[in-house]
């Protein structure tokens, strides 16, 4: 039995633009040397991650921007903007345990990591079933999986304080204030939905 790997240009665009972005993201990170590589690496992924939540937020916050076109793209590309996320996530991870040398034979290292392999855990659960079959298969507990994302924005901001603590670069403020302006506006999504 022949299998066919039909790649539609639809997805062949996305791999192409990001692919360039990436490779364009990354010599911007070697050449402007102020954020390690892997620091830098982080920021996207947290970037990414939170164009992921943007969309079901503000639909409920602000509803006036149900037909923002920007927001629609981003609603129909979460899954492939997602697994943007969880690429960048692991690479950060993986640089740094190259830097460091992390040993995951030792206790101390899921302890002292926790928060790390905490939220690259859940985000491999999401990767791996950010696909239609998956979808089809769990059918509601596929919902209720996905729901899983928002511990992520809860745990991020204890990750980076305990990470970046007495090395704070340039990027720590911005990535610090992307993530409470979106546990914030999570926050009032749930209040306004509690309310109805």
């Amino acid at each position: 039995m022949r299998l066919n790997f039909s790649i539609s240009k639809q997805s062949l665009i996305f791999l192409i633009l990001y692919l360039s972005s990436y490779i364009a993201f990354v010599l911007l990170g070697l050449y402007f040397r102020p954020v390690p590589l892997a620091n830098f690496l982080g920021c996207l992924a947290l970037l990414f991650y939170t164009a992921t939540l943007v969309p079901s937020i503000l639909r409920v916050v602000f509803p006036n921007t149900r037909g923002n076109k920007i927001l629609i793209w981003l609603l129909k590309k979460r899954r492939h903007i997602g697994i943007i996320s969880y690429i960048l996530a692991s690479n950060h991870g993986l640089l740094l345990m190259l830097q460091r040398n992390i040993n995951f034979l030792h206790l101390e290292t899921y302890i002292h990591y926790f928060q790390g392999i905490f939220m690259f855990f859940i985000m491999t659960l999401l990767a791996i079933t950010s696909n239609d079959w998956s979808m089809k298969a769990l059918k509601k507990n596929w919902v209720r999986l996905h729901q899983l994302t928002y511990l992520i924005i809860f745990v991020l901001p204890w990750h980076i304080l305990d990470k970046m603590s007495w090395h704070w670069s340039y990027l720590t403020p911005l990535v610090l204030l992307v993530n409470f302006i979106c546990i914030y506006f999570f926050m009032k999504r749930k209040i306004l939905e509690h309310q109805i």
